[in-house]
């Protein structure tokens, strides 16, 4: 069987001038967009998402929240080139490389991909575009304009959901990864990737230049042996700070949650909304110390109205787990509001 399944793989390949289980990368680089995921040729198998070569599997030390969807992410980099490393910012990627995340539920213990996104590095730079997988599993077809799928699952406390799962479309790509009007990755940073030797496998594979011993790395948001305030930082500067910062979307709020502010206004606490409104249910500040309940923060993330919710993409349920996180590390901030440190070493707030 095993030899059938192969003979068939490299007759295909013929068929497409390529060989079997090697990435298009014209497809990558090409104007417009195929059809169908497999014609990228990303995986050697699509049912299984085993992947092609020079396409290496990664996770994220913390990770954003996506309707309690589970990931399965992907790095591709063409042959002869190889992603530059940067000790803070996203890894520059050469043209012709393409990061893969696919989003799905276990039903039955058996992952089911719903959708999977694509970024392009093409050479007037990254593109950002979904595909929906049919409902065998067997490949993914390109949605441009996005849709909605009832989805339905067991969340981490045993609870049954049903959601009305949002595919975005492809602009609506862009409002989360534009930083200064052009599209970024977010993820593939040195400190959310550093853990289980993933850059140095980056670096075995040929995809990534170096991994230094001393990159850095951030905590892991339900880690309790790591420190409050970092795992709350870590928290919502992957949820949140890819809009908020003074290059994002969310610029003008003057709220940034990079995990290096160090300035306790900038990050929220005793800062007042821009513009008052629905957004802040009548609360003062972003972050009241010692009280959650008054803090405008978690107010809007644990909504789910679409005029109040923050992020405003991405989910339609609220991330109980994560909101229970930011609760904490607020309720534990003394009332005049503590020193704000990000290099993952304890603040007042978490004595």
């Amino acid at each position: 069987m095993k030899s059938l399944v192969l003979a068939t793989l490299l007759f295909a390949g013929a068929l497409l001038g390529r060989p079997a289980w090697q990435v298009d990368d014209a497809a990558i680089t090409g104007d417009g967009y195929p059809a169908h995921l497999s014609d990228y040729g990303f995986f050697a198998d699509l049912k299984t998402r085993a992947p092609a070569p020079r396409v290496i599997g990664y996770d994220l030390e913390t990770a954003l929240f996506s309707d309690y969807a589970e990931k399965q992410r992907f790095i591709y980099v063409p042959a002869g080139a190889k992603a530059r490393y940067d000790d803070a910012a996203a890894f520059d990627f050469p043209v012709g490389s393409a990061l893969i995340k696919t989003f799905g539920y276990r039903h039955a213990g058996a992952f089911r991909p719903i959708e999977t996104r694509l970024l392009l590095r093409r050479a007037s730079g990254w593109v950002a575009i979904p595909y929906v997988w049919n409902a065998d599993g067997s490949d993914a077809d390109l949605k441009r304009a996005g849709m909605r799928i009832p989805v339905t699952f067991t969340d981490p406390a045993g609870q049954a959901r049903s959601i009305s799962y949002a595919v975005p479309n492809q602009n609506q790509c862009k409002d989360c990864h534009a930083l200064a009007g052009q599209i970024r990755p977010i993820g593939v940073k040195a400190r959310y990737l550093n853990h289980d030797g993933q850059l140095q496998a980056l670096v075995a594979g040929g995809l990534l230049d170096r991994a230094p011993a001393d990159a850095p790395r951030v905590a892991r948001w339900n880690d309790a042996k790591a420190p409050l305030d970092a795992r709350a930082r870590a928290y919502l500067e992957i949820n949140c700070a890819h809009c908020h910062n003074p290059k994002g979307a969310a610029s003008n709020s003057g709220l940034f949650l990079e995990l290096s502010r160090d300035d306790p206004n900038a990050i929220g606490i005793l800062k007042r909304p821009v513009a008052a409104g629905r957004g802040s249910g009548g609360r003062e500040f972003a972050i009241q110390p010692g009280d959650a309940d008054r803090s405008f923060l978690i107010y809007r993330l644990e909504s789910t109205d679409p005029g109040i919710a923050m992020p405003e993409l991405g989910r339609s349920s609220v991330h109980a787990e994560g909101a229970a996180l930011l609760r904490q590390w607020i309720d534990a901030m003394p009332p005049d509001g503590p020193p704000v440190r990000a290099d993952g070493t304890k603040s007042p707030a978490t004595r």
